[in-house]
């Protein structure tokens, strides 16, 4: 009995070092890295209450059956303790990301930004909600409607281009709009996995939310995703009225490869490189949302994790070419422009798939030409993914999204 609870402490002191400590992108083991880092830190109460109960259903055990502690034992609990101790450390990371993202919005917005938002945000709109929290992976609102597989091109049998409709149940009309990406390396991912919680957030609060599917490679090409992108953007221009929405106020919002296509899009508005066939429509966005994204695909900046990403995967499965101006194309750095609109960065300190370094970068070239705001806010001991269900760090990262977009949105209405 010893023996196997010391094994799973072992295991659960483990994932919470490499919770607190993930493998960088450079590193080999960077994505078994990241996919324990990030179910250990952003379901840290959980974690934190199985090592609890784990430990007392073991002590409890050992009580009954009238026999002490042995070396294992003991060795265990010390594991456990320090597995509580990171947790907890974890726990008051997704607990901080709320002040950092209000400071992020009063340092690069305005100290009294919040005065521009009716209503103004209540005590409560900014406390954890620890109902979600609990029950991390239910997205269902009461208030919110979703309407499935709308096609938005004329390839009507092909479900990659396709996109889903979040609104409010109430009839309204004028309400802004958020187009969500989701991520997965270009090469995996469905419109109906990500951006389900920041989605059923907007929608319950009255915006309109819409989340298309795109090509992905090795079958696809660049810049085949981002053409397709543009073309949902100009679907929903033309017809997002009939669902309630603004098409004078599209916003663009995705994580991971996710969020560098939204970037993408943002930058490269009415672009006709990147619209065959529909050179003339306005796929222009009123503000950008990126989580989390690779923002060097040409790797200009020179990093190792860059070159990687580059030589071994973007070049032979996203690209499938060695053609520099092809990647250069594709690199969001190369693409910032003075009428930009306005960027709200969201990255993870502790990011093994995508290295904050680029996010770091990005905002730093926008802010040289951007005449618009630019927003960052760097999450403390946050992974990849970290907004993908219910946690403590998302509820608050969602909330800072919620205030930004209702800011751009009153301040482009004056």
């Amino acid at each position: 009995m010893g023996r196997r609870f010391l094994k799973l402490s072992a295991a659960g002191a483990a994932l919470t070092v490499n919770g607190l400590r993930p493998l960088p992108g450079s590193n080999p083991l960077s994505v078994p890295s990241f996919f324990g880092g990030w179910l250990t830190s952003e379901l840290a109460p959980h974690n934190l209450a199985v090592t609890v109960l784990g430990t007392a259903a073991h002590l409890r055990k050992r009580r009954r059956a009238g026999t002490g502690l042995d070396r294992d034992d003991k060795l265990a609990l010390a594991l456990n303790a320090l597995s509580a101790a990171g947790l907890l450390v974890m726990i008051r990371q997704g607990m901080r990301s709320g002040d950092v993202m209000e400071r992020a919005l009063t340092t690069d917005l305005a100290d009294d930004y919040v005065a521009r938002l009716d209503p103004a945000p209540t005590k409560a709109d900014l406390a954890t909600p620890w109902r979600n929290v609990a029950l991390p992976f239910t997205y269902k609102h009461p208030d919110v409607q979703r309407i499935r597989d709308v096609n938005y091109t004329d390839a009507t049998d092909n479900p990659r281009l396709r996109l889903d409709i979040y609104k409010p149940r109430e009839a309204g009309s004028n309400r802004p709009v958020l187009v969500q990406i989701h991520g997965g390396g270009w090469v995996i991912g469905k419109k109906d996995e990500q951006g389900l919680p920041l989605m059923t957030h907007l929608a319950a609060r009255g915006w309109v939310c819409v989340a298309p599917n795109y090509p992905l490679s090795p079958k696809a090409t660049w810049p085949d995703h981002l053409v397709a992108l543009k073309r949902a953007i100009a679907w929903t221009r033309e017809h997002i009225a009939e669902h309630g929405g603004d098409p004078s106020f599209i916003a663009v919002t995705g994580g991971s490869a996710g969020g560098h296509l939204a970037a993408m899009v943002a930058l490269t508005a009415d672009d006709p490189s990147y619209q065959p066939g529909f050179e003339d429509a306005d796929t222009s966005v009123q503000a950008a949302v990126p989580f989390y994204g690779p923002y060097d695909l040409a790797n200009v900046l020179e990093t190792k994790a860059g070159g990687n990403r580059l030589d071994y995967f973007l070049a032979r499965t996203v690209f499938k070419t060695k053609d520099r101006s092809v990647f250069e194309s594709a690199t969001p750095l190369l693409h910032t422009r003075a009428d930009a609109p306005p960027f709200f960065v969201i990255h993870g300190a502790r990011d093994s798939l995508a290295p904050v370094e680029e996010a770091r970068e990005l905002v730093a070239r926008l802010r040289e030409v951007s005449k618009e705001p630019v927003v960052y806010a760097e999450l403390p001991g946050a992974q990849h993914a970290f907004d993908v269900f219910h946690s403590i760090r998302s509820a608050h990262v969602i909330r800072g999204v919620e205030r930004f977009l209702r800011w751009v949105h009153a301040t482009r209405e004056l």
